[in-house]
């Protein structure tokens, strides 16, 4: 997606604390996001950006992941290969296309919910505690570990 519309984008970086994580991976970002996020970053702390494809080209772990998903095909295996690059006690920000919009590239049918997410990290010790509009039509979903 291109030529995306952040909502309030000199506040976006603080909204989603990304200056506190030491290493951040951004997966499948659009430009304008991933430009944002890593200039808003000191030059020493390490920020990646690779599509969902080449995912298994990364093999070290982050303390903060920022994957950007909008269609049901292929989430879970995308989501396992993230969450393995997710530091333990590391946040996982998950971008999601909103339901009732018109706007994204893919139809509402087939958009990922947050329901499909809570779904498909739980078992992995995962749990949503926030959220944060990114765009007029995008959310990010925040999880951490599960509190015992």
């Amino acid at each position: 997606m291109t030529g995306i519309a952040l909502k309030n984008p000199s506040a976006l970086p603080a909204r989603l604390e990304i200056e506190r994580a030491k290493r951040l991976l951004l997966v499948d970002a659009p430009a304008a996001l991933a430009v944002l996020l890593g200039q808003s970053r000191s030059t020493e702390l390490e920020t990646r950006i690779v599509e969902a494809r080449a995912l298994s080209t990364i093999k070290e772990t982050f303390d903060s992941v920022l994957l950007w998903r909008e269609d049901r095909v292929g989430s879970r295996s995308v989501l396992e290969s993230v969450v393995r690059r997710l530091e333990p006690g590391g946040v996982l920000w998950v971008v999601t296309a909103l339901r009732k919009v018109i706007g994204p590239r893919t139809p509402a049918v087939h958009r990922l919910d947050l329901t499909d997410l809570t779904r498909g990290l739980e078992h992995r010790g995962l749990s949503n505690d926030r959220e944060v509009r990114i765009t007029s039509w995008h959310t990010a979903y925040r999880f951490v570990t599960s509190r015992p």
